[in-house]
Order: structure tokens, then C-alpha cells, then sequence
């Protein structure tokens, strides 16, 4: 007997101006089934999933939920009906305990009674592994906990279908393991899963089925268990687009930059204090560094950058002390740098990409006795489009005009046009598409062969092997020591991820 039918979407089109998000797509997603949503960035993906959760309204189709036509009008009627979604970007107040988050997204009714919501929390969360104490502070919990706040809201509210949003890219791999048990506890009751993920690896390992979307439309389905990860890639961009970077062995030269002892007290209530780092960085080598995010990323790249500023003899750069130093001056000596957010710190989003050129390379011969050179500028702009592959409307687009992929292939190309001597390039590929992944690795690479260090700040573990001489990890504002990649297991790093830095018999070549 064929499996219930629980979403069926038939043609649906979302246009907005200039663009056609989603051009007749077709999606079904049987009871119990866990179902992949893939696709580059600007695929489509997005709108979709707004279209299911009643987030926007389609332009033309039709829903159909458990067999019969239904209008998602808003979030509340799509939660009615039984549909959950965790974003990717998690919306939890921080200075709320777990039951009260959970509580505003309960009817009135049900949120009253505390102490019997405190129990069917224990109950949900103790029954599907994702153990939750709900008097806790969510500004206490991990991200990992967070997640599980998410999910846990969702099934208390008997969601039936359940949407994750890139859900493994804040967790550890012994996370992920666990998320994935709950996962397929949910499919095996009936719950049905739509998956939206970059990382093929675990598409394949989850997922019963998936759809592709390119340029809006649906390029393929697919079992991914049956097939390879290249084969759901060409899927998602095409034959025309390399789905990785050869890497070469790297040999690095002398010791550009030496961290020591580097400790910083932060006043943000949700900020992370750091704690005796210590490494160093030689010319001509990428070092990455894993963690779960708030474990101290943020800060360890402001210290770097120069928005925090250290005590004498803790930052050492070219054999200079650099802990004074601005950020303009630490630009002057020669560092780069890529920051996490894309909008708002690594470009401004109603600027041009001229004006946002200038923004870090005014020093680059664009700027001269305070007067701007605009043909140089938009000489510059122009450049970083044509050889970082930037898709956009002119050097005169706006930041936020751009998908985020193309953004941050703009950004990194601004950094790298530059020539630094240091990059500090945090999550450069979080939530991109596999040929823009390629495109930001390859200027990574070609920057090391030109003798640059890069420090790789990352949440992708393929990322990091893939790319780095040595790798390690950061805690609670502590980093554990760096080791030679060949030498360093997945699950070593993943109780470095933890907080674990005890001795480690398989890590031989652990170095400072």
C-alpha cells in the first residue's frame, strides 16, 4: 500500500520584480518520508519553504495537505494545520528561559499553566533524545540546545510536517549524529521531514528522496542513497561548473603571526571571554579553526582585526607588536579580513559595490590626500566582478541586491585583490552554493601559493580538511592545540569542539 500523501505543491510561481523565485514547481512529500530540498543559492529554495509556512502567498498553484486544497494564508494557519519550521537562523529570545520561548508560541491556553508545560517539555524533549531543562536561560544553552528548543517547540505544537533549514551547520559531528537519531525517530512516527542542506554527505546518509531546484525551477529528483554526491551536485549547477578545488600540499615558510596568551574579559552578557590563545601562523599555510558558533569566533576575530584591542605582547605581526594597532593600521601592515556577517559588517547593504569597494581598499591607491579616485574605485569594482565571477546587475548594484553567494565572492575578492600578507576569512562559505564554495576556496588557495597565511574560522568540517595544513578548535573562548590535518580524526576535533582538549593519543603531531 502506497504511503499517505501529507504535501503536494502543483505549479506553484512566485514572481517578484525582475525575478521569478519559483517557476511551476512541483514537490510531494509523503508521510514519514525525509525529503531533501536542494539548490544553489537563489535557486528558489527559500521562497518555497515561505510559500509552505504561509510566510508569502503564491502568485499561481496549488496546496495540497493530507489530500485536500488548502490556502497557507499566514504562519498561524500553517502551524494549525501541522506545519513546523526551525529557520536557520534560530528566533529565541536569549534572556527567556526555554518554556517561556516555547510559550509564546502556544495559544493562550495552553502557555498558562507553566507547571504543566514545564512536564509535556521533559516529556517531548526526554521522549526523542533532545533532553531540555525548561527553567534554563537560553542564553546558557549551546547552539546544539538551542536547536532543541526549536524542534521541541515545533512538536509540542503536533507539527506533522517539520521544515529544517540547514539545521547541522551549528552543530558538532556527535550533534549531528544525535539530531539525526531524532530525525529518523520522527520519520519512523509518521512525522514527515523537508531537509534543506549544502552538505550532500549527509543528504545521502538521511534523506529518503530529494528535489533539486535551479534557476526556480526542478531540475531532478533523485533517491540520494542511489547516487553520489557529484551527481546531486551537477544537478544543482549544471555540467558547466567545477564542484571542487584541487589542493595541493602546502609548504609554509617563516612564522608571520604569533598569538600568546591572548585573553580578553567581554562586557556582552551573551558575548564569550578568551582565554590563553595561543598559536602562530606561518607564510604560505591555511590554519582552520572549528567550533560550534559563540564559542569565542566573534571575539578571536576582533582581536585579530583590531575592533578589540590587546595589552602589549600578546599579537605579534611581521615581528612587530600590532596590539595598539587600529584596524586601519593592521590593513596598512598588511592583514585581511573576511567577516562573518556578509550585510552590515562585511559590506553596507544600500551601497554600491563601488562604494563598498572602498570601504576596506580606500588605501589601495583609491583615496589620495582625502579625495576619492571614482575611476580608480569603479576600475577596482570592476575587477573583483569580472575575475571573482560576481553575478550582478553592474559595479553600481547594490550589496543587498546580491544573493549571498555572490556577495561574499565580492567580498573575498575585495580582501584578496589586496594582496594581504594575513587573511582572517570567518565562515566564507556558510550557507553558499557549491560553485560559489569552489570559486571563495580557490582564492583561498591562490593566496597561500602567493605566500599569504590564512586563518580559516569555519563550522564546515569538509571545509577545513579539505583545505587547511593544520586544524583546531575553540571553546568557551579556549582554543585547543593545532594539529596536522592528516593526523587529527573527526572525532578528536569533535571533542575539541566540545571542550575536550585532554591528551589525545591520536594526535601525535599536535603543535602549538
Amino acid at each position: 500500500m502506497a504511503a499517505a500523501q501529507r504535501l503536494k505543491l502543483e505549479n506553484i510561481v512566485k514572481e517578484y520584480p525582475g525575478c521569478r523565485a519559483n517557476d511551476g514547481v512541483d514537490l510531494t512529500v509523503e508521510a514519514g518520508e525525509i525529503h531533501a530540498l536542494l539548490g544553489e543559492n537563489g535557486a528558489g529554495k527559500s521562497t518555497l519553504m515561505k510559500v509552505i509556512y504561509g510566510v508569502v502567498q503564491p502568485d499561481a498553484g496549488q496546496i495540497i495537505w493530507n489530500g485536500k486544497p488548502v490556502t497557507m494564508d499566514s504562519p498561524a494557519r500553517a502551524r494549525e494545520l501541522g506545519v513546523g519550521m526551525v529557520f536557520q537562523h534560530f528566533s529565541l529570545f536569549e534572556t527567556l528561559t526555554v518554556a517561556e520561548n516555547i510559550a509564546l508560541g502556544l495559544p493562550a491556553d495552553e502557555a498558562r499553566d507553566r507547571r504543566k508545560l514545564d512536564q509535556k517539555i521533559r516529556e517531548v524533549s526526554g521522549r526523542y533524545g533532545m533532553a531540555l531543562d525548561p527553567r534554563r536561560f537560553v542564553s546558557t544553552l549551546s547552539m546544539g540546545e538551542r536547536q532543541r528548543v526549536e524542534i521541541v517547540r515545533c512538536l509540542i505544537q503536533e507539527t506533522t510536517l517539520l521544515i529544517l533549514d540547514e539545521p547541522t551547520s551549528v552543530l558538532t559531528p556527535q550533534e549531528v549524529e544525535s539530531l539525526f537519531a531524532t530525525l529518523r525517530l520522527l520519520s519512523a512516527e509518521g512525522c514527515s521531514i523537508l531537509f534543506i542542506s549544502h552538505k550532500l554527505e549527509e543528504v545521502r546518509a538521511l534523506c529518503h528522496n530529494a528535489t533539486v531546484l535551479r534557476q526556480g525551477r526542478v531540475s531532478g529528483d533523485c533517491r540520494p542513497a542511489d547516487v553520489s554526491a557529484k551527481d546531486i551536485a551537477r544537478l544543482m549547477v549544471g555540467d558547466d561548473t567545477p564542484l571542487s578545488t584541487d589542493v595541493s600540499i602546502a609548504t609554509p615558510g617563516a612564522t608571520l603571526l604569533t598569538v600568546n596568551n591572548l585573553s580578553y574579559r567581554t562586557d556582552d552578557p551573551f558575548g564569550t571571554s578568551l582565554k590563553d590563545i595561543v598559536f602562530s601562523l606561518k607564510e604560505g599555510e591555511i590554519v582552520g579553526i572549528a567550533g560550534v558558533a559563540g564559542n569565542g569566533q566573534d571575539e578571536l576575530l576582533k582581536a585579530l582585526s583590531g575592533e578589540i584591542r590587546s595589552p602589549r605582547g600578546m599579537l605579534k605581526f611581521t615581528s612587530r607588536d600590532m596590539g595598539a594597532a587600529s584596524p586601519v593600521a593592521r590593513r596598512k601592515m598588511g592583514l585581511g579580513v573576511v567577516p562573518e556577517e556578509r550585510l552590515g559588517r562585511g559590506a553596507v547593504p544600500g551601497m554600491t559595490l563601488v562604494e563598498n569597494a572602498l570601504l576596506t581598499a580606500s588605501g589601495f591607491g583609491l583615496v589620495k590626500r582625502s579625495l576619492v579616485n571614482y575611476y580608480k574605485a569603479r576600475e577596482f569594482a570592476s575587477e573583483i566582478v569580472a575575475r571573482f565571477d560576481v553575478r550582478c546587475n553592474g559595479i553600481d548594484s547594490t550589496a543587498d541586491s546580491l544573493s549571498g553567494g555572490n556577495l561574499q565572492k565580492f567580498i573575498i575578492g575585495r580582501e584578496a585583490l589586496q594582496n594581504p600578507k594575513l587573511l582572517v576569512a570567518s565562515h566564507p562559505t556558510w550557507g553558499v552554493d557549491v560553485g560559489s564554495a569552489v570559486a571563495i576556496h580557490k582564492a583561498l588557495v591562490a593566496m597561500r601559493d602567493r605566500g599569504a597565511a590564512v586563518l580559516l574560522i569555519s563550522e564546515d568540517l569538509d571545509e577545513l580538511y579539505q583545505l587547511c595544513n593544520r586544524i583546531g578548535a575553540i571553546c568557551d573562548g579556549r582554543l585547543s592545540p593545532l594539529a596536522k590535518t592528516p593526523a587529527l580524526s573527526i572525532e578528536q576535533l569533535g571533542r575539541w569542539m566540545a571542550g575536550d582538549f585532554s591528551e589525545d593519543s591520536e594526535v601525535p603531531h599536535a603543535v602549538a
